[in-house]
């Protein structure tokens, strides 16, 4: 399935959207240039699956988890930029057969780790990664409202293996 976000406050509604369709032992594997919209997605994932604390980038922590406020299954953020392959993300130790685990920066890195997930690749506008890179160094305290430009995204949503064969969810 292929869709056109058009703004920062849509993509946040889209991770609200994808939320309620999973389920303890779903992985999704968010792939996208700086500033894409990754961490604006979970933070929409989030909130629709009413999880506790605020869902920001896991950059300096590789991972967070969110317990539910409800008595659904934790969300565990990562963020995989730093992490060498498959090992390194297994040494981890998330448990992902009780989560819903959003590994950002990880397409390639599920070796023997799962058998089902589902990949979104975000694409922004050519040269909008650019610019805010520049406007981060600029404002280096706000790095999640500055990256956050109200640009259109092209999302692509990729399922892999049993989970999603027959759901239907995301055919065109």
């Amino acid at each position: 399935m292929r869709t056109v976000i058009p703004d920062a406050a849509e993509m946040h509604e889209f991770g609200r959207s994808v939320a309620a369709l999973l389920r303890a032992g779903d992985l999704i594997v968010l792939t996208g240039p700086l500033g894409a919209g990754k961490t604006t997605f979970t933070r929409g994932l989030g909130e629709g699956l009413q999880v506790r604390g605020a869902v920001t980038s896991p950059t300096f922590v590789l991972a967070r988890t969110h317990p539910s406020t409800v008595g659904g299954p934790p969300l565990v953020h990562v963020d995989a930029y730093r992490l060498g392959g498959a090992l390194e993300l297994d040494d981890l130790d998330i448990d992902f057969a009780r989560s819903i685990v959003v590994v950002e920066w990880g397409r390639g890195m599920l070796d023997g780790l799962a058998d089902s997930w589902l990949d979104i690749e975000i694409e922004r506008p050519v040269g909008a990664s650019q610019a805010a890179a520049s406007a981060v160094a600029l404002h280096p305290d706000h790095p999640d409202e500055v990256l956050d430009l109200d640009e259109p995204r092209t999302v692509t949503l990729t399922p892999h293996g049993l989970r999603w064969a027959d759901s239907g969810e995301f055919s065109e």
